[in-house]
């Protein structure tokens, strides 16, 4: 089978590594691809919101599965514009696809279907906005309604921090804000559960734990993901039970009865207080990293998994996670997620000895004149496999150490509530 994976991140890298292990992959083509993918597959230069020239390099090229993994071209409608081709495309469609493109759209269907989530506001002025902040209880959160690379939350301890957050959001920093939403702050811990769905059926096929702020101890402004662990120490046979009642199965109910349905990976992202469970947002696609935590730990065929999902057989597989320890860390430049150094070489990658159960996955790297070059803020993600959390942390550092890339730094205590 020829597949063709969209996106150019550590998550796509660690999709195409699972991919070619399928004794059913023949060819891949990664859309556009990194350094890393260009040692296991084919890059094609192509721009992720030029529908037309991929959609007609898919043809040409004979592609039968198309995995789109960021989240930007699902919500723009990728899969919708491939419904005239015989091509598989692997994730939901456009309305589908506003569980992650628009905040609000989802806490709408959270107050339909009485779906628990933190109490929440929305308003479509900054004016009313600010008003609104005068008498908030503090700390809050407030949130960009639309996509914002996770970077657009902000947990506000005053008023001042929330004006902050609003003149930003309404300023245009994530783009053209026509609202914005403020939500209570829910104490808890935080959790990702992830499934896989396909229009009909849902498998679930893993749990996470990232840690999105860019300092030791969780402290610092919010990033992509300095790194992840799974599964979570959360997750329990009644956790699930109420996940699956309370959440996912009444936001599919929800999809349905917009004339749609949802097929592909389904992240939802929770918080857990006294054992229950509040949606804190969905993803529409694998996380990133947890999606390069979670893959190694599938013991199917994924591209059996990927095609059950398009064909609407889920109901046939059985997903089947080993029960090893997964931890994975992110290296970025010095200075993300503000001003960082680009265009930097990696050396010393050629001589790095990975172990098994030991994986490298490429973020921001391109590859050029044959060097790999460091292009954006998160750029090598270091995933181990163990019996334990702290042999793979431990592993995970030792590699990252011996890379010993001037231009980079990582968080030390990944992990850090299930290991210190």
């Amino acid at each position: 089978m020829i597949v063709g994976i969209i996106g150019s991140g550590g998550r796509e890298h660690a999709i195409c590594n699972k991919i070619r292990e399928s004794p059913k992959t023949s060819k891949i083509y990664c859309i556009p691809g990194n350094a890393g993918t260009s040692r296991i597959a084919e890059n094609v230069d192509i721009k992720l919101d030029d529908f037309k020239l991929i959609k007609d390099f898919c043809l040409n090229n004979r592609i039968e599965l198309l995995i789109v993994g960021p989240e930007q071209p699902l919500v723009d409608g990728i899969v919708d514009y491939f419904n005239d081709t015989k091509i598989k495309v692997f994730g939901p469609n456009k309305l589908a696809s506003q569980l992650e493109g628009s905040k609000i759209f989802t806490k709408k269907i959270c107050k339909k279907y009485k779906i628990p989530t933190a109490n929440f506001r929305i308003f479509e002025t900054l004016e009313d906005t600010i008003n609104f902040l005068y008498t908030a209880n503090y700390p809050t959160v407030i949130k960009a309604d639309g996509l914002a690379a996770g970077k657009g939350v902000y947990i506000c301890k005053s008023y001042e921090e929330g004006l902050i957050a609003a003149k930003e959001i309404f300023g245009g920093k994530f783009g053209s804000a026509k609202s914005i939403l403020i939500e209570e702050f829910l104490v808890g811990e935080e959790m990702s559960y992830f499934i896989l769905c396909d229009g009909k059926n849902y498998q679930f096929i893993g749990t996470a734990q990232d840690h999105k702020r860019v300092g030791e101890g969780d402290k610092g402004k919010n990033t992509g993901g300095m790194g992840c662990y799974s599964p979570s120490r959360l997750l329990s046979p009644e956790l699930a039970e109420k996940i699956n009642l309370k959440i996912i199965k009444p936001t599919l109910k929800a999809i349905n009865e917009l004339g749609s349905e949802y097929k592909g990976f389904l992240y939802i992202g929770l918080m857990v207080k006294n054992t229950d469970p509040y949606l804190v947002e969905f993803n529409v696609r694998m996380g990133d990293p947890e999606c390069q935590t979670i893959l190694p730990l599938l013991e199917n065929d994924f591209i059996e998994v990927l095609i059950s999902c398009c064909d609407g057989n889920l109901k046939k597989q059985v997903i089947k996670l080993n029960n090893k320890k997964s931890i994975c860390i992110v290296l970025c430049a010095k200075g993300y997620p503000e001003n960082y150094k680009k265009n930097t070489e990696l050396k010393n990658l050629e001589n790095l000895s990975l172990k098994h159960n030991e994986y490298l996955f490429h973020a921001g790297t391109k590859l050029e004149n044959n060097k790999i070059i460091a292009t954006g803020g998160r750029v090598l993600n270091f995933v181990s496999l163990s019996e334990n959390f702290k042999n793979s942390r431990d592993d995970v550092i030792k590699l990252i150490n011996d890379l010993n890339w001037d231009n980079g730094f990582f968080r030390k205590d990944i992990g850090h509530k299930v290991i210190d």
